[in-house]
């Protein structure tokens, strides 16, 4: 998964984390489940830098039966 930031403020960004929600969809397309993961932002990021990091997102094969698959839909941000 690849996500694009940009440092719109003012400061550096020192430290920070992204966390991302992997949804188990089924045949059918009912979400049977989400899967979190949490990973360390590429840091420092001086105001203004612009970055697109890509992390690999893990979810056991047993959480995914035969003809369900995933889809990350959800992405958070928590930086200071």
């Amino acid at each position: 998964m690849t996500v694009a930031f940009r440092n719109s403020g003012g400061t550096a960004v020192r430290s920070g984390e992204v966390t991302c929600g992997t949804h188990v969809i089924g045949a059918l397309g009912v979400d049977w489940a989400t899967v979190e993961s949490t990973a360390r932002l590429p840091v420092p990021s001086a105001p203004g830098a612009r970055s697109s990091p890509t992390w690999t997102v893990c979810v056991e094969a047993w959480r995914v039966p035969l003809g369900m698959h995933i889809e990350t839909r959800d992405v958070s941000v928590a930086w200071k």
